[in-house]
């Protein structure tokens, strides 16, 4: 059962005229001779549309070299196929970027000791659609190197690792645990790249375990569009359903994000109920990903319930105002030594050199870094190769297990427990040697180290 709601074809309605205004002309097409890439502001009009060509993150000879690059790819899923420039990066890497969605795991906590089933799902929803915040960035995070990892302590008890599992295709695995839930992710991303766009199909399973009852919960989110990739205002849009099934119950969430249209129409909004097993609305979920989430009970017919009020279940925190890569305070803790374990492992992303350069402003020791490091990583596969060695995960275990998507299928990564014995160890050994742990040399490499520096 959809959510009622006219916008959802008011917003497929306002796309379409988008596209026939930037036939007519009223949106920048050919600019600079290229024929065909839409430049839009979702945030304005017409009138400032070739302004806003110009705002790009490109300086124009930039444009037509990559431009030049990229046209081979049009059409390809280029997620591990295209060395890109540290231009387009933000110094955080994609196993950080799933740290991200820690930031409201309070909303897990009060799910778990939530009496009410279909309460406890407004909750768990919630967490979810906190961290679409982090899509306003249009940077693009690092990709992991084969065997980097990310590890997180120091908020709200949780304890959260992240290994990357495959390089090509790229796999990310990660589980986090505190009193209340564990959380496991397989993370894998399809691609389209259409030129000045970009599609994402995330071909990952999300599970989260509640505690208390040992209720599983399962997510799938919407697919995203970046926009803009190349000429004007990068801007990111994720229309289409998200869905959180109680695997316990059978009872669900189906939230529908409304695709932005014209001046900007429905872009943040979010919309849905929660069903029970019947599939009957129960709850009724409403408000914006990039603000607060509402919810009201409601009758079968999807119509709040006469006498009830609709109340805030989350509100996005503070944010720092005029920040460089618009990062939340949270997101400047991913990077802070104050949130790693004792005894941080010497493949963590916070010690990778392409991406702490960049961090402080230097984009040609960024690039270089960059490169050395895809370099020994290619080193390091001829090595394993010759050697007759495959490579094997450290805390997670490939399992024979397959997921379907709605994008394809996925091979399912377990937690295999062994990080909770390492962390275990060391926290409660007195004689590790307190060490400048910012002067570790990143080492992800399991299968020697051997490149020419």
């Amino acid at each position: 059962m959809a959510p009622k709601d006219d916008k959802k074809q008011g917003g497929g309605f306002l796309a379409s005229i988008v596209s026939s205004f930037a036939n007519l002309g009223n949106v920048v097409n050919g600019l600079m001779g290229y024929e065909g890439l839409e430049v839009v502001n979702p945030e304005g009009g017409t009138e400032d549309a070739e302004a806003e060509a110009q705002r790009g993150r490109w300086r124009q000879e930039d444009r037509d070299s990559y431009w030049k690059m990229m046209q081979k790819y049009i059409g390809s899923d280029v997620t591990s196929m295209v060395t890109l420039p540290v231009i387009i990066f933000e110094p955080l890497t994609m196993l950080q970027r799933m740290a991200e969605l820690m930031e409201y795991t309070h909303l897990l906590d009060l799910a778990d000791e939530c009496e009410d089933p279909y309460l406890r799902l407004v909750y768990a929803s919630s967490w979810a659609i906190s961290m679409y915040y982090a899509c306003q960035r249009t940077w693009k995070p690092f990709n992991p190197i084969l065997g980097e990892t990310y590890e997180l302590t120091n908020h709200g008890g949780i304890k959260f690792i992240a290994e990357q599992i495959s390089h090509h295709p790229p796999i990310s695995a990660a589980h986090a645990e505190n009193e209340h839930f564990a959380y496991d992710i397989t993370s894998k991303l399809r691609t389209k790249f259409l030129g000045n766009s970009l599609d994402v199909y995330p071909l990952g399973r999300t599970r989260v375990t509640l505690k208390r009852d040992g209720v599983v919960l399962d997510l799938v989110p919407p697919a995203s569009k970046v926009n803009n990739l190349i000429f004007g205002r990068t801007w990111v849009d994720s229309p289409g359903e998200m869905i959180m099934t109680n695997l316990t119950t059978g009872d669900k969430v189906v939230l529908y994000f409304q695709p932005c249209g014209w001046f900007g129409a429905g872009r943040y909004e979010v919309d849905g109920y929660v069903y029970n097993a019947a599939e009957e609305p129960k709850i009724l979920i409403t408000g914006k990903w990039n603000e607060s989430m509402n919810y009201q009970p409601c009758d079968l017919e999807g119509e709040p319930l006469p006498g009830s009020e609709l109340k805030e279940v989350w509100r996005v925190a503070d944010v720092p105002e005029n920040d460089k890569f618009q990062f939340t305070y949270f997101a400047h803790k991913l990077n802070s030594f104050e949130t790693a374990p004792r005894k941080l492992l010497a493949s963590d992303s916070r010690l990778r050199p392409d991406r702490y350069a960049l961090e402080k402003g230097d984009l040609s020791k960024s690039g270089s870094e960059k490169s050395r490091l895809e370099e020994k990583q290619r080193a390091e596969k001829r090595n394993r190769e010759a050697q007759g060695h495959q490579f094997t995960p450290r805390w997670f275990d490939i399992t024979s297990e397959i997921s379907p998507t709605p994008w394809g299928d996925l091979e399912v990564c377990r937690y295999n427990g062994k990080y909770s014995e390492y962390r275990a160890s060391v926290d409660s050994s007195d004689s590790i040697e307190e060490v400048d742990v910012s002067s570790t040399e990143f080492n992800p490499w399991q299968y020697g180290n051997s490149v020419s520096e």
